[in-house]
């Protein structure tokens, strides 16, 4: 089981309500294993590896994390690999092989029950809140906003319209050409969630998959007829290559920002973010105090929302994801 307090998941849903690149980044020198394997150094200071992996939205987050955390331990190496939410648990948190599975989803019951066989106890921790981004080419004069139908039927697997206009007759003959994450990834599960519905037709699989958030950028940029989705912070450091669009959930539309993500506005697409530390990973100092250390600084405008681009926690939620924390770190360490 996730190690989370009762009503955790009755929270989320409240919260939720209310609301890229594939590879490995060795940030400072490879990584051995995930299971920790630091100390205190000779000087008294932390050292080890920490690997962590997961969703490509939280990649960016966990980067200006690290970075910064490391500039202060120069003993510790801290390795991330961006393989989207699913993959990440599948592959690596579950197996036991990182310390921490970056996650732009709530973890599943069936990852929870892989987890569990190979021993390894997730500690949910909320990051930050994202603003789910659609994206058209700069060129796409005929659109400012979508309706959440719209959404539905250009990315349902049972309508799949080719062209903009069998969408809207407004809209011109031109063909729909659509960027998205993979299935490995946690937006993928949330755009589902949250415009699809999870007992509907399903995402429509003709379109260009990938985990490279900068890729989904660099299609819809050069395609007039494009469409893609992805994590607002990717949106946010490419505004003058691609078109933001609003959205309308029934009550006007919405544009993406910071603002109204943080106000509740902008509906159905903004979203918890989360990393999932490893329990028993927690036992080894240099591993809790970075967990500390990032949700110290998860309040923080100037690393979480001017740097990468997502909404802080507030201190509500940090003071709830800190006693989690602790609570984690006192049964790994006593």
């Amino acid at each position: 089981m996730t190690d989370e307090p009762s009503g955790g998941s009755a929270s989320r849903r409240k919260f939720l309500a209310a609301a890229g690149s594939v590879g490995a980044i060795g940030l400072a020198g490879c990584t051995q294993s995930g299971d920790g394997g630091g100390s205190d150094g000779g000087d008294g200071g932390l050292s080890g590896t920490i690997d962590i992996a997961g969703s490509s939205t939280v990649f960016p987050l966990a980067t200006a994390m690290s970075e910064r955390f490391q500039s202060e331990h120069d003993d510790v190496n801290i390795n991330i690999q961006s393989t989207g939410s699913g993959g990440g648990f599948a592959n690596h948190f579950c197996p036991g092989r990182t310390d921490f599975n970056n996650a732009s989803r709530p973890i599943q019951p069936e990852e929870e029950e892989a987890c569990s066989s190979n021993e390894v106890t997730p500690v949910e921790l909320t990051v930050a809140t994202d603003a789910l981004t659609v994206v058209v080419n700069n060129d796409a004069d005929w659109v400012d906003c979508l309706t959440v139908e719209d959404l539905r039927e250009i990315w349902s697997a049972e309508s799949s319209p080719t062209n903009w206009s069998d969408v809207n007759s407004d809209w011109p003959d031109r063909e729909l050409e659509l960027y998205g994450p993979t299935d490995a990834s946690g937006t993928y599960d949330y755009f589902i969630e949250a415009i699809l519905g999870e007992e509907g037709p399903g995402h429509r699989q003709d379109y260009s998959a990938t985990e490279q958030d900068r890729t989904i950028i660099q299609g819809v940029e050069g395609s007039t007829g494009a469409i893609g989705y992805l994590g607002f912070a990717y949106y946010s450091q490419n505004t003058d290559r691609v078109k933001a669009l609003g959205i309308d959930d029934g009550s006007g539309c919405v544009e993406p920002s910071l603002e109204t993500a943080r106000a509740g506005e902008y509906t159905p697409l903004s979203r918890p973010l989360f990393t999932y530390a490893k329990r028993e990973a927690l036992a080894e100092e240099h591993v809790a105090e970075f967990a500390r250390y990032w949700m110290e600084n998860a309040t923080s405008q100037d690393i979480v929302a001017d740097e990468v681009g997502y909404v802080p926690l507030s201190d509500e939620d940090q003071s709830e994801a800190m006693d989690r924390l602790e609570s984690a770190i006192e049964n790994a360490q006593g």
